[in-house]
Protein backbone atom coordinates (compact mmCIF):
# COMPACT_ATOMS: atom_id res chain seq x y z
CA UNK A 1 0.00 0.00 0.00
CA UNK A 2 1.08 3.44 -1.02
CA UNK A 3 -0.62 6.33 1.11
CA UNK A 4 -1.23 9.39 -0.47
CA UNK A 5 -2.46 13.07 -0.19
CA UNK A 6 -4.17 15.89 -2.12
CA UNK A 7 -3.92 19.64 -2.15
CA UNK A 8 -5.96 21.61 -2.78
CA UNK A 9 -5.32 25.72 -3.84
CA UNK A 10 -7.47 27.83 -3.14
CA UNK A 11 -7.62 32.22 -2.75
CA UNK A 12 -9.53 33.64 0.29
CA UNK A 13 -11.30 36.48 0.61
CA UNK A 14 -12.90 38.50 4.14
CA UNK A 15 -15.24 40.62 2.42
CA UNK A 16 -16.45 41.15 -1.36
CA UNK A 17 -14.81 44.11 -1.44
CA UNK A 18 -11.21 42.57 -1.59
CA UNK A 19 -12.59 40.13 -4.78
CA UNK A 20 -11.37 41.73 -8.55
CA UNK A 21 -14.31 43.80 -9.47
CA UNK A 22 -15.53 41.04 -12.25
CA UNK A 23 -15.67 38.59 -8.97
CA UNK A 24 -17.57 40.90 -7.38
CA UNK A 25 -20.08 41.87 -9.45
CA UNK A 26 -20.81 37.65 -10.53
CA UNK A 27 -21.03 37.09 -6.57
CA UNK A 28 -23.72 39.80 -6.33
CA UNK A 29 -25.68 38.30 -9.06
CA UNK A 30 -25.72 35.33 -7.59
CA UNK A 31 -27.02 36.85 -4.14
CA UNK A 32 -29.78 38.84 -6.53
CA UNK A 33 -30.35 35.77 -8.01
CA UNK A 34 -31.33 34.29 -4.44
CA UNK A 35 -34.60 36.50 -5.37
CA UNK A 36 -35.91 33.73 -7.83
CA UNK A 37 -35.43 31.14 -5.22
CA UNK A 38 -38.57 28.70 -4.53
CA UNK A 39 -37.64 26.90 -1.33
CA UNK A 40 -41.08 27.09 1.13
CA UNK A 41 -39.18 23.26 2.59
CA UNK A 42 -36.31 24.08 3.67
CA UNK A 43 -36.05 27.97 3.70
CA UNK A 44 -32.91 27.43 2.12
CA UNK A 45 -32.40 30.00 -0.43
CA UNK A 46 -29.31 29.30 -3.30
CA UNK A 47 -28.16 31.62 -5.72
CA UNK A 48 -25.69 31.04 -8.80
CA UNK A 49 -24.57 33.35 -11.66
CA UNK A 50 -22.65 32.36 -14.79
CA UNK A 51 -20.27 34.67 -16.54
CA UNK A 52 -20.11 33.52 -20.10
CA UNK A 53 -17.23 34.03 -22.46
CA UNK A 54 -19.54 36.68 -24.85
CA UNK A 55 -19.45 38.66 -20.99
CA UNK A 56 -23.01 37.67 -20.72
CA UNK A 57 -24.18 36.86 -17.23
CA UNK A 58 -26.90 34.53 -16.26
CA UNK A 59 -28.32 33.47 -12.96
CA UNK A 60 -30.19 30.35 -11.26
CA UNK A 61 -32.01 30.28 -7.99
CA UNK A 62 -32.77 26.23 -6.27
CA UNK A 63 -36.53 25.34 -7.24
CA UNK A 64 -37.98 22.93 -4.70
CA UNK A 65 -40.69 20.85 -5.40
CA UNK A 66 -43.25 18.72 -2.72
CA UNK A 67 -41.99 15.77 -5.02
CA UNK A 68 -38.65 15.63 -3.70
CA UNK A 69 -35.98 15.03 -5.44
CA UNK A 70 -37.68 16.92 -8.13
CA UNK A 71 -36.48 20.28 -7.60
CA UNK A 72 -33.10 21.57 -8.94
CA UNK A 73 -30.27 23.39 -7.00
CA UNK A 74 -29.28 27.11 -8.09
CA UNK A 75 -25.78 25.56 -9.69
CA UNK A 76 -27.28 23.83 -12.30
CA UNK A 77 -30.44 25.75 -13.11
CA UNK A 78 -28.06 28.71 -14.30
CA UNK A 79 -25.59 26.24 -16.05
CA UNK A 80 -28.94 24.84 -18.23
CA UNK A 81 -29.58 27.93 -19.04
CA UNK A 82 -26.80 29.48 -19.87
CA UNK A 83 -25.52 26.56 -22.31
CA UNK A 84 -29.51 26.73 -23.35
CA UNK A 85 -29.09 30.17 -25.02
CA UNK A 86 -25.22 30.46 -25.53
CA UNK A 87 -24.39 26.82 -26.89
CA UNK A 88 -21.22 27.84 -28.68
CA UNK A 89 -19.73 30.55 -25.57
CA UNK A 90 -17.46 29.01 -22.97
CA UNK A 91 -18.84 28.95 -19.17
CA UNK A 92 -15.98 31.51 -17.51
CA UNK A 93 -16.35 31.21 -13.77
CA UNK A 94 -19.58 30.80 -11.67
CA UNK A 95 -20.56 32.45 -8.45
CA UNK A 96 -22.73 30.43 -5.59
CA UNK A 97 -24.07 31.97 -2.13
CA UNK A 98 -27.22 31.51 0.35
CA UNK A 99 -28.93 34.02 1.82
CA UNK A 100 -31.30 34.45 5.24
CA UNK A 101 -34.48 35.65 4.99
CA UNK A 102 -33.78 39.63 4.63
CA UNK A 103 -31.09 38.61 1.73
CA UNK A 104 -27.97 38.70 3.61
CA UNK A 105 -25.61 35.91 2.57
CA UNK A 106 -25.12 32.96 5.39
CA UNK A 107 -21.87 32.91 7.97
CA UNK A 108 -20.88 29.51 6.41
CA UNK A 109 -20.23 28.71 3.06
CA UNK A 110 -22.51 26.59 0.87
CA UNK A 111 -20.97 24.45 -1.27
CA UNK A 112 -21.66 22.97 -4.61
CA UNK A 113 -23.33 19.49 -4.39
CA UNK A 114 -21.66 16.81 -6.20
CA UNK A 115 -24.46 16.91 -9.41
CA UNK A 116 -23.38 20.25 -9.50
CA UNK A 117 -19.98 19.89 -9.49
CA UNK A 118 -20.27 16.86 -11.90
CA UNK A 119 -21.90 19.29 -14.62
CA UNK A 120 -19.39 22.15 -14.07
CA UNK A 121 -16.85 19.32 -15.60
CA UNK A 122 -19.03 18.65 -18.20
CA UNK A 123 -18.99 21.98 -19.18
CA UNK A 124 -15.24 22.98 -18.25
CA UNK A 125 -14.82 19.83 -20.29
CA UNK A 126 -16.61 21.01 -22.82
CA UNK A 127 -15.12 24.63 -22.73
CA UNK A 128 -11.30 22.97 -22.27
CA UNK A 129 -10.67 25.63 -19.99
CA UNK A 130 -11.57 25.67 -16.19
CA UNK A 131 -14.22 27.36 -14.41
CA UNK A 132 -13.49 29.89 -11.61
CA UNK A 133 -15.72 29.02 -8.84
CA UNK A 134 -16.46 32.00 -6.88
CA UNK A 135 -18.02 30.36 -3.24
CA UNK A 136 -19.54 33.29 -1.13
CA UNK A 137 -20.51 33.72 2.68
CA UNK A 138 -20.05 36.56 5.51
CA UNK A 139 -17.52 34.23 6.93
CA UNK A 140 -15.21 34.45 4.16
CA UNK A 141 -15.31 33.99 0.45
CA UNK A 142 -13.37 30.99 -1.28
CA UNK A 143 -12.07 31.10 -5.05
CA UNK A 144 -11.07 28.09 -6.45
CA UNK A 145 -9.70 27.42 -10.39
CA UNK A 146 -11.30 24.73 -11.63
CA UNK A 147 -13.83 21.99 -10.37
CA UNK A 148 -10.89 19.34 -10.01
CA UNK A 149 -10.20 22.17 -6.60
CA UNK A 150 -13.52 20.96 -5.47
CA UNK A 151 -13.82 17.75 -6.85
CA UNK A 152 -10.95 16.00 -7.66
CA UNK A 153 -12.54 12.64 -8.95
CA UNK A 154 -14.69 13.35 -11.37
CA UNK A 155 -16.53 10.94 -13.91
CA UNK A 156 -13.87 11.86 -16.63
CA UNK A 157 -13.04 8.78 -18.20
CA UNK A 158 -17.04 9.22 -18.79
CA UNK A 159 -16.54 12.49 -20.87
CA UNK A 160 -15.64 13.14 -24.46
CA UNK A 161 -12.40 14.43 -25.30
Amino acid sequence: MEKKSLSIEYCEYSNMEELPADDRILLQKAIDATKGSYAPYSRFRVGAAVRMSNGEIIIGANQENAAYPSGLCAERTAMFYAHTIHPEDRMEAIAITSVDPSGNMLPTITYPCGACRQVMAEYENLAGTPVRIIIGSTGAIKVFDGVSSIMPFIFDNLIKK
